[in-house]
């Protein structure tokens, strides 16, 4: 008799089920994860350009539609774009590079019209996010 050391072909088969399994469990909730950090991201940056934009109108009594000159800074992968802008209102959508164009969030506050893409925000100064 020979003294055969090793795994056996069925023993590395169900080792490798297994595995597919945990993967298969494991893969789609660090898809969900990453997608709830890039609208965290965009909602962040929303929340950033109100808070430049009511800077901007303390020292001005107005808002601005270029983004340059109240110094905000995209996230990265974050597309933040303001759609209408009034002496006493402004609206904003920001998209994420990895979602796409159809998904995203929004926001406006004041006499601005409210941006209807990707989602129309209820109220003022409310942040709405396509899901």
């Amino acid at each position: 008799m020979r003294n055969n050391k090793g795994f056996t072909l069925i023993e590395l088969l169900i080792v490798v089920v297994i595995i597919g399994i945990l993967a298969a469990i494991a893969i789609p909730k660090f898809s969900a994860t990453r997608e709830k950090a890039y609208f965290a991201a965009m909602k962040s940056d929303l929340k950033n350009l109100a808070s430049q934009q009511e800077i901007y109108y303390s020292d001005t009594y107005s808002y601005t539609s270029n983004i340059v000159d109240l110094g905000f800074v995209n996230s990265d992968g974050s597309n933040v774009t303001l759609t209408s802008v009034t002496s006493t209102g402004w609206a904003a959508s920001a998209y994420h590079t990895a979602l796409g164009t159809t998904r995203g969030c929004a926001i406006y506050y004041g006499t601005a019209t409210a941006p209807t893409s990707p989602t129309a925000p209820a109220q003022p100064n409310e942040i709405a996010c396509t899901p």
